[in-house]
């Protein structure tokens, strides 16, 4: 028989044996790979959450409670635009005024509002990036 002593083994032996070594190499390599899934599940969740809370406001103000009931006028596309962009901001995202879609039925105190946006967010990790697409909108899905 042969000893190897770096791998901790002997040649011709049936059992494998790890070293202090090896056993952290094992443990570093899966702390890095814990490390990098709590990560990416962090910022997945946080986009996540974001889109969640701009789909609830996008709801609240295509609903226009308001302006149905006579105590304000009702918004003009720009200013839904505008508020979407900032509401969205509240939480978080970048959102351009060109990635926010606003349909009206009709004019007036009886307008129906389609609000929708199309943007997307960027999740970083230290070995690989990708973009997460979201899409909210003011209908219930």
């Amino acid at each position: 028989m042969i000893d190897t002593p770096y791998f901790g083994t002997t040649l011709g032996s049936s059992s494998v044996t790890q070293t202090p070594v090896m056993r952290g190499i094992t443990i570093i390599l899966a702390a890095a790979v814990l490390v990098l899934t709590i990560m990416a599940g962090w910022q997945i969740g946080a986009g996540e959450v974001a889109n969640i809370n701009l789909q609830e406001d996008m709801r609240d103000l295509a609903s226009q409670a308001g302006a149905h009931i006579g105590v304000v006028a009702p918004m003009s596309d720009e200013d839904l635009s505008r508020a979407i962009v900032r509401k969205a901001g509240d939480h978080g995202i970048e959102l351009k005024p060109t990635e926010v879609t606003v349909r009206r039925t009709n004019t007036g105190e009886i307008s129906s509002l389609y609000l929708a946006a199309d943007y997307t967010v960027p999740v970083n990790l230290m070995v690989v990036s990708f973009r997460l697409h979201f899409t909210p909108s003011s209908s219930k899905k």
